[in-house]
């Protein structure tokens, strides 16, 4: 049995900005184990019990570098047990709006999650961070009674190894900590690169450098499979865009995170 906390960044539609939809993988196994990891990593920093800990801001009495340590420590945690983090990200320019781009990284995401729960050849829950959107209960009771609609090479495809679709908010498990601090470490890197932000570059490329061993690989080449690092839509048309998801493939490449998908204006499948 595994979990997947899903949490999203970069919402505000914004040019030359990626929205970014990510989840955490967590196996049942290692959930228990993981959780008392992150609660020994709060006791030593002296976090207070009722402190929600995100990506930020951290607890007052943590000095910037400390809470930085606090968040590695938590990222390090989660490789340790063997998380798997997924994630798809679509330029704000090219998506039709937020909310729509936001139901459709969602179906992409547990799409992937299916594809990731064949491999161990298991089940698995999907946990989404609450927030508001009149169309998300269809769209996740959808999710579990037919599954993924409108796919290129099928009219639908049941999510065959998902059992559920639930909301969770942060606070309510250690989990949806983690995931808050892996994606929004995700996120502070591929901003400070779209951003040209060049005081944040050394933060973003340590970062992706601890965050590198999360992502997914099952080929000899150490390529990130599609299903864990997941640029959309598939088939990018516009070439100044199109450049711009290149640019950013690179520059993960630099720093460890490989992408197994080709960025094209190309039909591949």
């Amino acid at each position: 049995m595994y979990l997947l906390y899903c949490d999203e960044s970069n919402l505000e539609e914004t040019d030359n900005d990626f929205f970014v939809y990510g989840g955490l993988v967590v196996d049942g196994q290692a959930a228990q184990s993981l959780s008392l990891a992150i609660d020994s990593i709060r006791k030593s920093a002296k976090v207070p019990l009722d402190f929600i800990l995100k990506f930020n801001p951290g607890p007052a009495h943590l000095s910037h570098k400390d809470f930085i340590a606090l968040k590695q420590a938590v990222m390090e945690a989660a490789i340790a047990h063997g998380c798997v983090f997924l994630t798809s990200m679509i330029l704000h320019n090219v998506a039709t709006n937020p909310a729509e781009a936001r139901r459709n990284e969602i179906n992409r995401i547990c799409y992937h999650y299916d594809c990731y729960l064949n491999r161990p050849e298991s089940h698995g829950l999907v946990l989404i961070d609450r927030f508001e959107d009149k169309q998300i209960d269809g769209h996740l009771r959808e999710k579990l009674s037919i599954g993924v609609i409108g796919l290129p090479y099928s009219k639908e495809h049941r999510l065959e190894r998902i059992v559920g679709y639930h909301y969770a908010a942060i606070g309510q498990s250690h989990f949806s900590s983690v995931i808050d601090i892996v994606l929004g470490s995700f996120r502070f890197a591929v901003n400070a690169f779209t951003r040209h932000d060049d005081a944040k570059l050394d933060t973003a490329k340590r970062l992706l450098e601890i965050l590198s061993p999360l992502f997914f690989r099952e080929s000899s080449d150490g390529k990130v499979s599609e299903i864990s690092l997941f640029f959309s839509p598939k088939i990018i048309k516009s070439d100044k865009y199109r450049q711009q998801y290149s640019d950013l493939a690179s520059f993960l490449s630099e720093h460890g995170i490989v992408a197994a998908q080709k960025i094209t204006n190309e039909r591949m499948y």
